[in-house]
């Protein structure tokens, strides 16, 4: 059976629960060590902007849909 530390993920409910959305889907590419984020299911992000921390922020119609976090594991 896998062992799950089931505190850390007790740690985040309150990081979770401050977000605006109120569904959100994740998974990550360990092998280019992404991280995305969506907000919205299905979407269709019809523009995005990269932020100077390697973060693209993507969006449908104005909204924001999702976020993808390049160099994942490398964040504190």
């Amino acid at each position: 059976m896998a062992r799950v530390n089931v505190q850390e993920i007790i740690n985040l409910t309150p990081r979770l629960l401050n977000i605006p959305f109120h569904h959100v889907w994740y998974s990550y590419d360990e092998e280019a060590d992404v991280l995305y984020l969506n907000f919205k299911k299905p979407s269709h992000a019809d523009d995005s902007e990269l932020t100077d921390d390697d973060v693209i922020i993507r969006y449908e119609k104005n909204e924001v849909v999702g976020i993808t976090v390049l160099h994942a594991s490398k964040r504190g």
